[in-house]
């Protein structure tokens, strides 16, 4: 999978995959706040951080396995800085890159713009949710309580993880630090979506 990569991707890839382990586990923090707040629900509302890095990593460098290794990479962090989930967490950045990897997949990694970074993000919720049903036991919740958490799941994974995505990544490349890598090379029918 990593053949085709340059050196440069790889690296830029394991730096985001590092960070954003740092940063899923400062959101665990927040969202236990929140849920102190609010309840359960709390952590629905915020899910699509956790889907964010294969977005920005797969909108810089737009190569099979660049949404799937870094979320991945930024589960294993987070389990090695004492995650409570444990190594369990790891399988579930595999089933949330897979959902983002999905949807770059399904346009044959041809098309990068704001549906198909949205999907992604979506894709990510729906895997992730489909994996934690049967593994955090939603089954034993009322129905209706399921479909808000599912339905909130998503619209958070299309935002911010969709759009928060493609947003960081352009402003990135705004910066100018990321000439050389695929992003700087958008086709003009996605630059404008």
């Amino acid at each position: 999978m990593l053949k085709s990569w340059k050196l440069k991707e790889i690296v830029l890839m394991s730096l985001f995959g590092v960070v954003f382990g740092i940063v899923y586990l400062l959101f665990i923090h927040l969202g236990n706040i929140w849920a102190g707040l609010i309840g359960p629900i709390a952590y629905e509302w915020m899910f699509g951080i956790w889907f964010i890095v294969s977005i920005i990593c797969m909108h810089i460098i737009r190569k099979p396995g660049a949404a799937l290794i870094p979320e991945t990479m930024a589960a294993i962090i987070e389990v090695m800085l004492g995650n409570a989930v444990g190594p369990r967490l790891i399988l579930s950045g595999i089933v949330q890159g897979l959902g983002a990897e999905a949807a770059f997949t399904v346009t044959r990694y041809r098309h990068f713009n704001i549906f198909v970074f949205m999907l992604a993000g979506i894709g990510a919720a729906v895997f992730s949710f489909i994996y934690g049903y049967f593994v955090s036991g939603y089954a034993a919740l009322d129905p209706g309580f399921v479909a808000l958490m599912f339905t909130l799941r998503v619209l958070s994974g299309a935002i911010i993880a969709g759009i928060g995505g493609k947003y960081i990544g352009d402003a990135l490349l705004a910066t100018g630090s990321l000439r050389g890598y695929a992003i700087a090379r958008t086709q003009p029918r996605d630059a404008n979506a």
